[in-house]
């Protein structure tokens, strides 16, 4: 039994889900589940959607007529005018008029959650469609009936006793009838609230569905050859690893290498599954492999860059120590904020933490911390994380760049630059 994820650039456009069709045909006689995500940028479009509508900007029905158009004109290409299809994405984009349609009530995270997870929705109502089109008999499934998560908006944390036994008595049967397509990043709360398990979140649905079902492997169908050792959109000489183990990956997506989610690697690691990161341009080529016994050689760096990172220095207000009581406040603070912290470094009397920029999330943690500590911060930053690291590398890296923070370990070094 295979779990393959395609992303959002596999099914960006009418030729990539014919080219999608074309790579599950090549697995025919195997027992196959497939997790999608959203069509190309839907997901920052419905961002764009959902901030329009709770800041009540003019230009909130444009933003979703746009939405609506683009996955329009993929059915179009792909089925003929009468095809049942049309009505689907009718009754799925629906749901986000019937939210702005009133007033937003709701808090921010919630209000994001309902509208973005059509995205998902959307997407895999047209590849499903078309795979049976193909002639590959598949059915469609709802991944918020299976994936049960708590009631955390935009962070979804599993519950896996339940989820397991809803995939272990739902799925096998399923699966026996033909291929599955469901949903990514998605998950259901016990008041059928529809949650997201984090951005770039399918990969870790996947692995969700792999650990249940005790799949042989899993399978994400990248725009890129396999791993690389740095984002080839910033770097020209990038080399490929054909294998790695699962310590090794962790730690790279823990630092925020795009191409996995964060939490793929844990369920897959437990359950001993093979993970492949592999092109869907050329899917005969090897890509990489992540597995308990991978063998990491690295004849470069690997070179990881976070965008749009906020640096901040808080102290005390009575210029005391930076204390074990105070880190243990400003963590709670960070934890109720549901902010994540890539990198941190105390002096005697301050403390700093670069994280990602949510701009909801950040306002409400500045005002928590400003209550008992003086605050500085810059915006638009740059992390840059350098795994296994030499001097010519990094001295590279930091031409013309301005470094506010900088942090050595034996194998990793951290810089945050402007």
């Amino acid at each position: 039994m295979l779990v393959f994820k395609f992303g959002g650039a596999s099914v960006k456009d009418a030729d990539g889900i014919v080219n999608l069709a074309n790579v599950v045909k090549r697995y025919e006689g195997e027992q196959l589940l497939i997790v999608v995500s959203a069509m190309g940028k839907t997901t920052n479009a419905l961002e764009k959607l959902t901030k329009a509508y709770f800041n009540g900007d003019n230009d909130l029905h444009d933003i979703f007529n746009d939405v609506k158009k683009y996955h329009y004109n993929i059915a179009e290409q792909l089925f003929e005018s009468s095809a049942p299809i049309f009505d689907d994405i009718a009754n799925t984009f629906v749901e986000i008029d019937w939210i702005i349609e009133e007033d937003p009530q709701d808090e921010y995270d919630y209000i994001y959650d309902q509208i973005v997870s059509i995205g998902e929705m959307v997407s895999t109502r047209i590849v499903n469609a078309y795979l049976n089109k193909a002639g590959l008999k598949s059915q469609w499934l709802d991944v918020r009936g299976y994936i049960h998560t708590d009631n955390t908006y935009r962070e979804g944390a599993v519950q896996w006793d339940k989820t397991r036994e809803s995939i272990g008595k739902g799925i096998p049967a399923l699966l026996q009838k033909g291929i599955v397509v469901t949903q990514g990043f998605l998950g259901g709360t016990s008041e059928n609230f529809t949650t997201t398990l984090g951005r770039e979140g399918s990969d870790y649905t996947a692995s969700i569905f792999a650990a249940c079902l005790n799949a042989d492997s899993v399978t994400t169908w990248k725009d890129v050859p396999g791993i690389l050792n740095a984002d080839p959109k910033f770097f020209t000489d990038t080399v490929k690893f054909d294998e790695l183990t699962y310590a090794e990956a962790i730690e790279m997506t823990y630092y925020g290498a795009s191409v996995i989610h964060p939490k793929t690697i844990k369920p897959l690691q437990n359950a001993k599954i093979p993970l492949f990161v592999k092109s869907f341009t050329d899917p005969e080529a090897s890509g990489t492999v992540i597995k308990e016994d991978g063998v990491n050689t690295f004849t470069k760096p690997v070179i990881i860059l976070k965008h749009n990172q906020v640096l901040l220095s808080l102290s005390a207000k009575d210029y005391s120590f930076i204390s074990e009581n105070h880190l243990s406040s400003i963590f709670g603070i960070f934890a109720q904020s549901q902010v994540k912290v890539n990198t941190m470094q105390t002096s005697a009397l301050s403390f700093s933490v670069c994280f990602d920029f949510y701009e909801e999330r950040f306002n409400k943690l500045l005002q928590k911390l400003q209550n008992d500590f003086k605050v500085k911060y810059n915006q638009d930053l740059t992390l840059i994380t350098v795994r296994h690291h030499s001097p010519d590398a990094v001295k590279e890296l930091i031409v013309g760049r301005n470094i506010l923070l900088e942090q050595v370990s034996r194998n990793t070094l951290q810089m945050v630059v402007k």
